[in-house]
């Protein structure tokens, strides 16, 4: 039986599936059968006590079973849920195919979620997935069945468990909060890197000070190790030896702000990186294929040389050719394979880039031509490996940052196009908010952005060193202001999102800078900050904040043949950061979406 981690998935090979949950106090389980909005098309597709069946799943009492071959030809998935009338503890989701057990996902809900949307049965392709979710809501059951499009007046059958819908937004995610899209770090909070009291962490908190709700953003990963990191620093890792290494403890990290601050969870993310998978494990497929066929040419050349008195005779001409044919009948197989999988996946691409919102979608998509949508990404760049073909895979991240973004870049003026990229997406990304951005540019790099941006501009662009504490020491003091609050109980979400651009670092930036950032990087959320740093990515060793800082950031590399490695098989593959168009009439509408 497999035991599943936050937002790991796991294909299906049984037409008849089960789902029960054990936890304690008494629960009722629910199904939710979506589009690929996942929203529900009407009341039937709400299973539940008082509605017992839908085609293909049907309400047990202690189970809710699917025939995935009966469920309707138009749905994408089936949402399988858990709700209560009080505080959930820790809910053990169980699942069976042909009535045996098969996987098993636990979850722990940690800010006070009555439901919880535990598993998802999802098609691919012409077959069917499983995926661990964990999505808990703090409003019950009624808060839940909206979210997915359940008018009030069909979810009145399980309207006992729904009567605490606190302002009708999700809480954080049960199981991701404990450790699960984008992400995965071990340890405390922000990968678990040593030496968190540098920021002001409290003694016995988290790293970089403890802030409330500051779980371990994700999964359950060697020290050091983060998924599609770029290779530099002590706190890099050089991938895994084998292409299977990660693959059974690394899983897609949700973001995770801290309790009270609402996450709305759009799944375009989630869609972006199941392709990214899907397209990891085809890439590792052809690269084992591939040295499985190597190696075994090595081995039967061998053998048939290795007889002196027939090395050089016809049949050992003839075991020599018959071995090249075996080897590139194998590669040609695997490779062909492997375009099959890449042209399957540019088509699910280029759909999923016509329906994403602009933050997740390319320059040229729709999106950016009409109003802005809300979003639970943004888009850095393009993954890809010339020896593997030409597939382009998104690389795309969670919004509000979990880990601030840093380019790597001598040269802030070099890097202006990628910081500009970056700007219009995090801008897009949250248009039901104002925006404000702080710029740091000490050497004119980014004088380009300034004007389409002085819409949006916090205040001055700084220019001058002397004025960096200042302004970084206004934020601080908001953010801990921010904290205060949340310790006394009077948690709001962010009015502003904030944008601080931290460029040509850690130059003229003084000590007590540093650790501004570092307490920035815990506290922003609470103020709506998404950092972004523009620098160099090695800073001194003996400058243990800025180390600590660089190690605790998502490097983006701008120099061509930086390795970075997907978490599921540890293959490397290379990123082209997006970049702002060069057009002024362009920039000015892509930065003030």
């Amino acid at each position: 039986m497999i035991h599943l981690k936050a937002g790991q998935n796991t294909a299906l090979t049984a037409d008849s599936v089960r789902f029960t949950a054990q936890t304690t106090g008494t629960v009722e389980l629910g199904a939710l059968v979506v589009g690929e909005d996942l929203r529900v098309r009407d009341e039937h597709d709400h299973v539940c006590a008082s509605r017992p069946s839908a085609p293909g799943v049907r309400f047990g009492g202690g189970s809710v079973e699917l025939t995935l071959s009966q469920v309707r030809s138009d749905a994408h998935a089936v949402l399988l849920f858990v709700a209560a009338g009080h505080v959930l503890g820790p809910v053990t989701a169980s699942f069976a195919e042909n009535g045996i057990p098969t996987a098993e996902f636990v979850i722990s809900p940690t800010a006070g979620e009555s439901s919880l949307i535990c598993l998802e049965v999802y098609r691919r392709g012409s077959g069917w997935k499983l995926r661990a979710l964990g999505q808990g809501y703090a409003g019950g059951v009624a808060q839940l069945l909206s979210t997915h499009g359940v008018s009030g007046q069909s979810a009145s059958g399980t309207a006992s468990f729904g009567h605490n819908v606190v302002d009708g937004v999700p809480s954080a995610p049960g199981g991701f909060g404990s450790g699960a899209q984008g992400d995965s770090f071990s340890g405390s909070a922000h990968g678990g890197v040593p030496g968190g009291a540098a920021f002001g962490g409290v003694p016995g908190g988290a790293a970089f000070g403890g802030v409330p709700g500051g779980a371990a953003q994700g999964g359950h990963v060697p020290d050091g190790t983060v998924p599609v990191a770029p290779i530099h620093g002590a706190g890099a890792s050089a991938g895994p030896a084998s292409g299977h290494a990660a693959a059974s403890t690394e899983s897609l990290a949700q973001p995770t702000p801290a309790p009270g601050i609402p996450l709305e969870v759009d799944h375009g993310l989630q869609r972006m990186w199941m392709i990214f998978e899907d397209a990891a494990r085809s890439a590792a497929a052809l690269v084992s294929a591939r040295d499985y066929a190597v190696k075994r040419l090595d081995q039967e050349l061998s053998e048939a040389v290795s007889n002196p008195a027939t090395r050089n005779t016809p049949a050992a001409d003839a075991a020599r050719h018959a071995a090249q044919r075996r080897h590139d009948e194998l590669v040609g197989r695997a490779d062909a394979d492997h375009r099959r999988d890449s042209d399957m996946l540019a088509r699910e691409i280029a759909e999923a880039d016509s329906v994403m919102p602009a933050a997740l979608a390319s320059w040229l998509a729709p999106a950016w031509t009409t109003r802005a949508a809300a979003s639970d990404g943004i888009r850095l760049g393009e993954l890809y490996a010339p020896d593997r073909g030409d597939l382009r895979v998104p690389y795309c991240v969670p919004v509000p940052l979990n880990r601030p973004l840093w380019v790597d870049t001598e040269s802030s003026a070099a890097a202006s196009r990628v910081v500009g990229a970056l700007l219009a997406r995090l801008v897009a990304a949250i248009p039901d908010r104002p925006t404000r951005i702080d710029l740091i540019d000490l050497t004119g790099g980014l004088r380009g952005l300034a004007t389409p941006l002085s819409p949006l501009l916090a205040g001055p662009v700084i220019a001058d060193h002397l004025d960096i504490s200042p302004r970084l020491a206004e934020l601080a003091n908001a953010a801990e202001l921010a904290e205060i609050a949340y310790h006394a109980g009077e948690v709001a979400p962010p009015k502003e999102h904030r944008i601080l651009v931290a460029a040509d670092f850690p130059h003229g930036y003084q000590a007590a800078d540093v650790v501004r950032l570092g307490q920035l990087m815990v506290r922003g959320d609470l103020i709506g900050l998404s950092l972004l740093i523009v620098g160099t990515a090695t800073p001194d060793a003996a400058d243990a904040p800025a180390t600590l800082l660089s190690q605790s950031c998502r490097h983006l590399p701008t120099l061509p043949g930086t390795p970075l490695f997907d978490p599921w098989t540890g293959n490397a593959w290379e990123l082209d950061l997006d970049m702002l168009p060069l057009e002024p009439e362009l920039q000015a509408r892509y930065l003030r979406m």
